[in-house]
């Protein structure tokens, strides 16, 4: 029995070392070091202003019910250290400025995109997500960065799932919020440096709200784990994001019946041009910015009222109130339209060989061109009478690019049950949605895709806003942008962006699966079938990110669901499975490239000389 007793012990100590030695490395990530570059330079996209108007102006999202001055005053899970101190949040990519100081728009001195709003209701501010944090890019090489406005960012932000090798910033703020709660020494002085004066009269209420907004972060890491609904990790620069947004609207919002599983983690797709696109999402399916922008605020997490807590349609004058800002959005979109593409900075990765780049402006005509360049004729005037220029995107077939489908499949093939929102076809009918490619006969509310599902509860929630906001007509047709409906399409494909600064926005595809321009230009078997994701260094020869293993980086293996890197591929042969264009030489792939770094930089077009062209030919497609 004394044995038996020993050995129960026994295991029992091993069991709690265990778990002690487990939630130290879930408290405590595996991250890549940070090292501050000896000076950031930014590359003249717009003005200074216009920047910080665009890095901090809120959107509604609420991260939960997060508080602004809780975020700043939370402690690192082991020590007194702050965990928003910049040179800790730079290690999940987060981006800062070496010179950074607070200021009016950034008065708890947060990374790019950590803004703040006030709720109109409680007075509280609440830690606001913006877009900014996932359309902000960085490149560094040799010690110096280059700032990327509206490129995309490298940061591992979205997932929640606690994991021992994971550097998710959504896990180690869990962490950090329940180490808080459950340690009284640090309660206490999370507490006095919250309420000040108020404290401590105030700490039973703080704790108590406090509690609300963990056990939230908690219960949605528990969600995502146990109904595995993220099995595609993430890793650093990408989100499955229209699957988060609608596993956010319609299971969290709606019924836990909704949740799909979302295993198409995508790129922050760069934003200068877009406003010009009359589609836009990696397969062309929105229309509207206004709507697009509101979709994007609630997927982030805007609080969004549909239901009351008996899972009942809550009553008309509380129905479809939400946290979205629109001002603040209309106020990003009008100055997204003045963000420049980013031009080569010669000074810090070199000088472009002339011509070099000459000889790839030719290869450009002919390999690139008939999908990339961008056709300024407006699609349908009657939408966007006011948009000048409106180009074209090409939506080019999966069967045709042969890139991973599985964005697209679910986005076309995953269906949700919103019947609960008691609507009718009638009712929907009134609203400004057009759907491209079918009608409303065929809406089923028990089985409704997630773009056309999204529209339509787009439609009320923008609908709402600007009635809460007291915003007429006149003004809305102008906010919504150049007074287009909200439009959907569902295509089984990819947009074909014009590619101006494409060079600063690596890694590429829109799942991030090949590293850089020289194998995006290679065959598929010369490509990297596994790399090292989450370092900043740039390579501005291949033109990526170096792909090397470093110590707390991603490794990123295209053999996983969502993951695939086949497709859009230059070799010789028949034109199918993916093969978009014939095989080019190393030589010529070092040509392209050249030219892709001056592509939309006038100042260095006007100086490259004229080289033949070869005709564009479709080549073979060998049916049959």
């Amino acid at each position: 029995m004394r044995l038996l007793r020993r050995t129960l012990k026994l295991v029992i100590l091993l069991a709690l070392i265990g778990l002690a030695v487990a939630l130290y490395y879930v408290a405590n990530p595996n991250l890549p070091t940070y090292q501050q570059p000896s000076e950031l330079h930014y590359l003249q996209q717009w003005s200074e202003e216009q920047r910080q108007t665009y890095y901090y102006t809120p959107q509604g999202t609420t991260v939960k019910g997060l508080r602004y001055d809780w975020f700043s005053a939370l402690e690192m899970p082991f020590g007194t250290e702050k965990f928003a101190r910049l040179d800790y949040l730079a290690r999940f990519g987060f981006l800062t400025d070496p010179k950074q100081q607070p200021s009016d728009l950034n008065p708890g001195n947060l990374p790019v995109g950590f803004t703040r709003h006030q709720d109109s209701e409680s007075g509280e501010h609440f830690l606001d997500i913006s877009c900014a944090a996932c359309h902000t890019g960085e490149l560094r090489y040799k010690g110096q960065a280059v700032r990327i406005d509206g490129g995309a960012a490298l940061h591992s932000l979205a997932s929640t799932v606690p994991t021992l090798r994971g550097g998710g910033f959504g896990q180690a703020l869990g962490m950090s919020m329940a180490f808080t709660y459950y340690n009284p020494l640090k309660f206490r002085r999370f507490a006095q440096e919250v309420l000040g004066d108020q404290y401590p009269q105030g700490r039973d209420q703080l704790r108590e709200d406090f509690k609300q907004v963990l056990d939230r972060l908690l219960a949605t890491a528990f969600n995502d784990w146990h109904r595995g609904l993220y099995p595609t990790e993430e890793g650093f620069g990408r989100t499955d994001a229209f699957g988060r947004i609608a596993n956010t609207v319609f299971g969290d919002v709606l019924d836990d019946a909704n949740y799909r599983v979302a295993n198409a983690p995508v790129s922050y797709p760069q934003l200068w041009d877009i406003w010009k696109f009359d589609w836009v999402q990696w397969n062309g399916s929105a229309m509207q910015p206004m709507a697009r922008n509101v979709g994007e605020a609630l997927g982030v997490g805007a609080s969004l009222h549909l239901l009351d807590e008996h899972g009942k349609g809550v009553a008309e004058a509380d129905r479809y109130a939400s946290s979205v800002r629109l001002h603040d959005l209309y106020t990003l979109e009008e100055t997204l339209k003045r963000l420049q593409p980013p031009k080569w900075p010669e000074a810090v990765f070199g000088k472009v060989d002339l011509p070099l780049a000459s000889r790839g402006k030719a290869l450009y005509t002919e390999n690139c061109a008939y999908c990339h360049a961008p056709d300024p004729k407006p699609r349908d005037q009657r939408l966007a009478p006011s948009r000048d220029p409106e180009w074209k995107m090409r939506v080019v077939p999966i069967s045709i690019v042969g890139t991973d489908p599985t964005t697209a499949d679910n986005i076309a093939d995953h269906r949700f049950d919103i019947s609960r929102l008691g609507w009718t076809k009638a009712e929907l009918a009134r609203l400004d949605v057009q759907l491209f490619g079918s009608s409303l006969d065929e809406v089923d509310f028990k089985s409704i895709s997630s773009a056309k599902g999204l529209a339509y509860i787009t439609a009320y929630v923008e609908n709402r806003a600007y009635q809460d906001a007291g915003i007429g007509p006149r003004q809305r047709k102008e906010m919504d942008g150049y007074g287009l409906p909200i439009g959907v399409q569902e295509k089984r494909g990819y947009k074909a962006r014009p590619l101006d600064g494409i060079w600063a926005t690596p890694p590429f595809l829109h799942n991030g699966s090949v590293p850089n321009l020289f194998e995006l230009l290679s065959p598929v078997y010369e490509r990297q079938a596994q790399f090292w994701v989450g370092n900043f260094e740039f390579d501005p020869v291949r033109v990526g990110y170096r792909s090397d293993k470093f110590p707390g980086g991603f490794l990123l293996d295209t053999r996983v669901t969502g993951n695939g890197n086949g497709g859009h591929e230059f070799r010789d042969g028949c034109r199918q499975e993916g093969v978009i264009g014939r095989a080019l030489a190393p030589d010529e792939r070092l040509a392209l490239i050249e030219y892709l770094k001056v592509l939309g930089n006038a100042d260095l077009e006007t100086q490259l000389s004229d080289v033949p062209v070869q005709a564009w030919t479709p080549g073979p497609s060998c049916e049959g």
